[in-house]
């Protein structure tokens, strides 16, 4: 691969797009978030034009000949395919339905006149996971990540590449059925999903999980919680704060996460048997004490054979607010063929 070539990284979100650089030696040329407007909600063309802003911005804060680059790294959130078109029945950072089943990856290759590669948002980060804890040997090891954010978004890396499945679908951890017998509480709801599941990881190992699900039963048990006195959504916003805090109706709230995360992987030990399990979110985003503590409570709640415990880590996804942007320019460099 020739020294000069560069792969830009693109991370699409619904109110920013954030870029990244990343040479052909495997370095990044920026260490920190380089955000433009998103503009999704004005439709598809305008938003294709913002990340071709978002491109060009990039190789201004560079310095970098927009001739050195061979091919741009996608990432947007679901649902959509593995090629890049949304999903027909619409998405929550795609509402408008200009956006349903539209293929933002070939519209952006041909405003570009380059090679765009895509994965969805959590794929993206799932990757970068893996690559920067692994490095020279990622191509050796396989791994799932486990993203926690407004839903429960990830990936499952394998010999250093993302598998994304026949539709793209593959890595939805979030909607993968988890038993809730010893982990909800003997008068508590089984939660719901916004997908229409119940039971599943999301519906308790989430931001949205927090707001429909844990909270207002928590709030039964813990009278006279200051966050009674909140509104719903930013109540669920706020246990993080007092989780860090060691407040005790937030501590049950992310045993419950830690607990669901750890069956998650169970499942994923099963399936793929993978080198390492990462974990993301706003949990990585705390001091180091309360992540410390979620991260134990999430290897105690994964059961594994006395043979994966010798070989496999637990981790935390490095550049968490960084992670799909330079996820989805790794997926460029490794488009290329060898």
């Amino acid at each position: 691969m020739p020294e000069t070539w560069v792969f830009v990284g693109l991370d699409n979100g619904g109110t920013s797009n954030n870029a990244t650089l990343l040479d052909a030696a495997g370095n990044f040329l920026v260490d920190r978030l380089v955000e433009t407007p998103s503009r999704v909600l004005e439709g598809p063309e305008v938003a294709v034009e913002a990340l071709a802003t978002a491109l060009t911005g990039i190789l201004e804060v560079t310095g970098t000949d927009p001739a050195r680059v061979r091919a741009v790294g996608l990432d947007t959130p679901g649902p959509a395919s593995a090629s890049g078109v949304i999903s027909s029945r619409g998405a929550t950072n795609f509402p408008q339905p200009e956006w349903w089943g539209f293929d933002i990856r070939s519209a952006l290759e041909e405003r570009l006149r380059l090679p765009v590669v895509y994965n969805n948002d959590g794929n993206a980060a799932a990757l970068y996971a893996h690559h920067s804890h692994f490095g020279a040997d990622a191509s050796r090891h396989s791994s799932v990540s486990a993203i926690v954010g407004t839903g429960l978004g990830g990936g499952v890396i394998e010999a250093g590449k993302v598998v994304k499945g026949a539709a793209g679908m593959a890595g939805e951890l979030g909607h993968v059925h988890i038993p809730m017998e010893g982990l909800l509480e003997d008068a508590q709801p089984v939660p719901a999903c916004n997908c229409s599941f119940t039971a599943d990881a999301e519906s308790v190992a989430s931001l949205t999980g927090i707001a429909n699900n844990l909270l207002p039963y928590w709030l039964t048990r813990f009278e006279g919680h200051p966050l009674a006195d909140e509104a719903p959504a930013r109540a669920a916003k706020l246990v993080r704060g007092y989780g860090e805090k060691e407040d005790p109706l937030a501590l049950k709230i992310f045993e419950q996460q830690a607990i669901a995360l750890g069956r998650l992987f169970t499942i994923a030990a099963n399936f793929t048997d993978p080198s390492a399990y990462f974990v993301g979110g706003g949990v990585v985003e705390t001091g180091p004490k309360f992540r410390e503590w979620f991260l134990d409570k999430v290897r105690e709640h994964t059961v594994l054979r006395e043979e994966q415990v010798r070989v496999a880590e637990f981790s935390l996804v490095r550049d968490l607010d960084m992670a799909g942007a330079r996820g989805a320019a790794i997926a460029a460099r490794d488009a290329l063929p060898s």
